[in-house]
């Protein structure tokens, strides 16, 4: 790997982790058409980089910030034979820097800072359309358990 270094996310790095946010949503805008086209965002990052129960983490090719992950800890469902377990999100890598194994080096932080936190459980969400990243996903390991479907009455 180039020098590709994975560390906690930095609050003065929140413009450069917003457009990420943005870029990602942009990406998956044309999977979910329940999206709204005004811009949202699906974090509070400056919260999860401050909370001792999250996780944001970057991956930097020198000074160049390529890559964000982040995991929180939810509480399992009362039925789950887990208590908590940490939930990943905010998987974005640019696209020049795709498909050199950066996703999987910020994974395998945020797995390692879940088992440090005591979870044995990691768990995230992908579009079953999103084949590259459904793909990234199994081959680190991660395996698909659910598909959530939806009708539209309207």
């Amino acid at each position: 790997m180039e020098n590709i270094q994975i560390r906690q996310a930095r609050l003065d790095e929140l413009p450069t982790l917003l457009q990420f946010e943005q870029n990602l949503i942009a990406a998956e805008r044309p999977l979910d058409d329940t999206l709204i086209s005004e811009e949202f965002h699906y974090y509070d990052l400056e919260k999860m980089i401050r909370s001792d129960e999250a996780e944001v983490l970057v991956a930097t090719l020198g000074d160049r910030l390529i890559a964000s992950g982040h995991a929180r800890i939810l509480e399992g469902k009362p039925y789950s034979n887990f208590k908590r377990y940490a939930f990943l999100g905010f998987m974005y890598t640019e696209p020049d820097m795709r498909g050199r194994g950066v996703n999987k080096l910020i994974i395998d932080a945020l797995v390692e800072w879940a088992r440090e936190k005591g979870l044995d459980e990691v768990r995230l969400q992908v579009y079953s359309d999103n084949t590259p990243a459904v793909a990234a996903y199994e081959k680190v390991g991660f395996k698909k358990i659910l598909t959530e479907m939806r009708l539209a009455t309207r």
